[in-house]
């Protein structure tokens, strides 16, 4: 047992990680309600002519494109002032989006302004996730006892699915109680509000965690900052760019682009899309931890070379086999197939990327390099996808995937076990 381990009593740590999982979850929630409310809320921003499904998606990848500068002020901003401290800060913002696109009137009524506040509410968002992510990838790992910690660690995407799947069970409510037409005028704007709420309840929570043992006793005499990360960890930035670049891409190809794909190539109706979607989000939730145990047995690296060569040898098949179900069980089997194959990332991926850097520069070493990554290949996915489709050519989308897992495997054959050499145990 480590000493920060036995400083940490398992009650304390335990209530610790279910107060920083929950607030995550919202984060997550208030961010995926406008991809899965993306078709509803494109006709209210966008004038008539326009593309308005590509130019909602646009808006979507161009919030990512914020996180790199969130993961870089915010993640200096948490190893200087605190893990917690950059927690509360990251939903604050989130709060101000989401209130922002449930309260901005139509362009009908505003003009371009309404894509202005829509934007605008879009990069606050995508400021607050960028430094979400690392905040809480390494609260959590911290926070997480040496034996557990990749179980722990990887409640960070059982909660960022959480947030995706009740995203998805809410816009499922509302068109059950709601007319198709209702739904299209207003009712969209409903769970935006609720974000909204919600956000501020989390910003309560968080202000009542405990602190991690790491931040308390970093090395106070080094600095976090970008020149600092550049000049004294280039290999770990560049190794997290790497493994995430074909992971996130993968992960949004998998769990938000079906929704659409589902409608425009496979014929399903709206309500189908989103039921099996939500389905297979809820099987892809509940393996998280699994997989994140069975790396604290065998090691980080089995389990994401795992993903990198089924991801390599099956995403086009799935895809192509995806474009001829025509019904739900074939659709929902397919998808979870692809969601168990890219849990190889995503249950460990926090943990990989925390375990690279020393206490003092740990948060902008994870925020920073992940935020690029996702922004150059994760929120421009669903994007890529849609003018693949619309040259004529769907099926290079799904070479680009196979590619970018294929670029992300050979850097999981060739760096270390970050179980077996964790920056986390020599704080």
């Amino acid at each position: 047992m480590t000493a920060a381990d036995a400083a940490t009593p398992p009650r304390h740590r335990l209530r610790s990680i279910l107060g920083g999982s929950a607030g995550n979850l919202v984060e997550w929630y208030d961010w995926y309600a406008y991809a899965v409310l993306a078709s509803y809320l494109a006709p209210h921003y966008f004038p008539k002519g326009a593309s308005q499904d590509i130019s909602a998606w646009i808006v979507f990848a161009i919030g990512f494109f914020m996180r790199p500068i969130g993961g870089w002020l915010m993640g200096i901003y948490g190893d200087r002032r605190g893990r917690k401290a950059g927690l509360t800060l990251s939903v604050t913002l989130m709060c101000a989006g989401s209130i922002i696109i449930a309260v901005t009137p139509s362009y009908g009524e505003i003009g371009v302004t309404a894509t202005v506040a829509l934007v605008t509410a879009r990069l606050l968002q995508g400021l607050s996730l960028g430094g979400e992510y690392g905040a809480s990838a390494t609260y959590l790992s911290e926070m997480a006892g040496r034996k557990h910690r990749g179980f722990f660690s990887s409640f960070q995407y059982v909660t960022l699915i959480s947030g995706q799947l009740v995203a998805l069970l809410v816009l499922l409510v509302l068109q059950a109680v709601m007319s198709e037409a209702d739904l299209k005028a207003w009712g969209w704007r409903i769970p935006f509000a609720v974000g909204g709420v919600l956000a501020l309840g989390v910003f309560w929570l968080r202000r009542r965690l405990a602190e991690t043992e790491s931040f308390a006793k970093r090395e106070t005499t080094k600095k976090s900052s970008a020149l600092a990360l550049v000049r004294e960890h280039p290999r770990e930035a560049a190794v997290v760019m790497l493994l995430t670049a074909g992971g996130t891409l993968a992960f949004y190809a998998y769990t938000i682009y079906p929704i659409a794909f589902l409608k425009k190539t496979a014929g399903f109706s709206d309500s189908a899309a989103t039921q099996v979607n939500a389905a297979a989000l809820f099987v892809f939730m509940a393996i998280q931890p699994l997989a994140g145990a069975l790396s604290d047995r065998i090691g980080r690296k089995p389990l994401m070379i795992a993903f990198g060569v089924l991801g390599t040898l099956l995403s086009y098949p799935i895809f192509v086999a995806m474009e001829g179900a025509r019904d739900a069980l074939t659709a929902f089997l397919l998808m979870t197939g692809a969601l168990v194959i890219v849990t190889g990332y995503t249950s460990i991926n926090a943990v990989v990327k925390a375990e690279l850097f020393p206490a003092h520069i740990r948060t902008l070493g994870v925020a920073l390099p992940y935020a690029l990554a996702n922004a150059l290949f994760g929120g421009t996915a669903p994007t890529v996808a849609l003018w693949f489709k619309q040259e004529g050519w769907e099926r290079g989308f799904y070479w680009y995937v196979t590619a970018m897992i294929a670029i992300s495997l050979v850097t999981y054959l060739c760096m270390r076990d970050t179980a077996k050499h964790s920056q986390i145990l020599e704080d």
